[in-house]
């Protein structure tokens, strides 16, 4: 027979893993409590009857008889049982027909068949803890009581068990299917909302609740996954088409001169002159097909194996000697500010890259006459690397546009270059857990900011 579809489940299973592990304990817990009653019952009995054949073997003959008759008198459940016995097993007193052959007459409390009268007339043959003496005049006394009490207790404890362990074991099960449920119900949901995201439709959310619950925290995590592929395939699509836009222009232009230059040129330095355009055009567009290939380099971490330590004072040092002169040759004020060197767990290949990024676009935009600072200083808990120029800056608007591929603010378009340098230097900061801070205001503010727990900072 086929079991429902929530007994199949891993949590219906786990339920009654723990409902089995539940009731064995139980049962394990109640048989102990048994042994131990039992025990103790037995050892309280054989205490009792070994003090009253004690206090009895020292009373005079004729008060024996008495004795015994009272104490089984007392004694409403019929659990006791005594005998007064002559030299020659003659029953002188008590409810024991015979002496029983079985029990050691040294006054130690054993285990002894006997046979007593009963209430209608016959003859009863029982197992009880006895003890036995033979009194100085060669009489024997023999004392013993029933512990059967232990047998009762057991059927007390059977039905308390019955009672209480089978409903136990019915509400872990009812829990565990229930609980089995809801959680087929929920993973239908989400089944639901995932073959929406399947079929294509990226805008779709798993469903979330709040609190601690883990599968809604689950949800909130596959919630982010799903964002991030969302916007990267949505960057993906756009950079497929600023490819070939970007491409197609340059491509365009060579096929132009070449077409011109064949139908125009008739001397070999016009054939020269055409052909270097177009080697011209050509290596454009390989530099923007290097520079695509570095940046998904640098964005799949493939460079993080070339990490060691790197002192950037010397790096920015070196970056402010490369571009001196031609910040000079542009009649452009360049200064260096280095008040802080800290080391850095990085790739220098690629921290210098950004900062020659930053400093290159600093020294182009900025017109002559003006002024770009890089400087390196300590602060809030951070090295930064600062790059200031007196440009016309970047506008609070485009702040988060400039650090996408080939994005050209509308009034740069004529300057050189494909749009991709601040996206470079975004994807080395990312790699190496930095921080990439564009400030407002006059001119352009870029820095590069190192949290100290990736620094090791050697002298201010």
């Amino acid at each position: 027979m086929r079991l429902p579809e929530f007994a199949r489940t891993t949590t219906f299973r786990s339920a009654a893993i723990a409902a089995g592990a539940f009731a064995i304990f139980v049962l394990v817990l109640f048989g102990f409590i048994y042994w131990k009653t039992d025990r103790y019952l037995i050892a309280r009995s054989d205490h009792v009857i070994a003090s009253q054949l004690k206090v009895m073997s020292a009373l005079p003959l004729e008060r024996q008889a008495d004795v015994i008759a009272y104490h089984l008198g007392e004694d409403p459940r019929g659990v006791q049982f005594a005998g007064l016995f002559r030299p020659d097993g003659t029953r002188m007193a008590g409810n024991l027909d015979s002496l029983p052959p079985d029990l050691r007459l040294d006054a130690s409390v054993q285990s002894a068949r006997v046979k007593r009268t009963s209430p209608n007339g016959g003859v009863e043959t029982r197992v009880v803890r006895a003890i036995g003496q033979t009194l100085p005049d060669g009489d024997v006394l023999v004392l013993g009581r029933d512990v059967d009490e232990a047998i009762e207790i057991s059927k007390v404890v059977s039905q308390a068990l019955a009672l209480g362990l089978i409903p136990a074991l019915v509400l872990c099960l009812a829990i565990g299917a229930l609980l089995s449920m809801r959680a087929e119900r929920r993973i239908a949901a989400v089944n639901q909302h995932v073959q929406r995201i399947v079929a294509g439709n990226l805008r779709e959310r798993l469903p979330t609740l709040t609190g601690d619950d883990p599968f809604a925290k689950l949800a909130a995590i596959v919630n982010g996954m799903l964002d991030e592929i969302e916007a990267l395939i949505h960057a993906i699509a756009g950079i497929g088409n600023d490819i070939a836009h970007d491409l197609r222009t340059p491509l365009t232009r060579v096929r132009l001169m070449l077409e011109r230059g064949r139908t125009n040129a008739q001397t070999l330095e016009q054939f020269r002159l055409v052909a270097d355009k177009a080697i011209a055009g050509i290596d454009q567009s390989l530099a923007m097909t290097t520079a695509l290939l570095r940046l998904v380099e640098i964005e799949n971490s493939r460079r993080s194996a070339a990490f060691g330590k790197v002192a950037l004072v010397d790096l920015v040092h070196e970056v402010g000697e490369l571009y001196q002169p031609i910040a000079e040759g542009k009649n452009i004020a360049l200064q260096v500010d280095l008040t802080h060197a800290p080391v850095v767990d990085g790739d220098r290949d690629l921290l210098m890259e950004a900062v020659v990024n930053l400093v290159d676009n600093a020294v182009k935009f900025t017109p002559a006459g003006g002024r770009v600072e890089i400087s390196l200083f300590r602060g809030n808990a951070e090295s930064i690397i600062r790059v200031k120029d007196t440009g016309a800056g970047i506008g609070e608007l485009e702040r988060d546009a400039v650090l996408k591929r080939f994005y050209r603010s509308e009034k740069l378009k004529s300057a050189p270059g494909f749009g991709l340098g601040l996206n470079l230097v975004a994807a080395i900061v990312k790699l190496h857990g930095f921080r990439l801070t564009i400030h407002p205001g006059s001119g352009c503010v870029i820095e590069i900011a190192s949290p100290d727990h990736v620094a090791d900072t050697k002298a201010g």
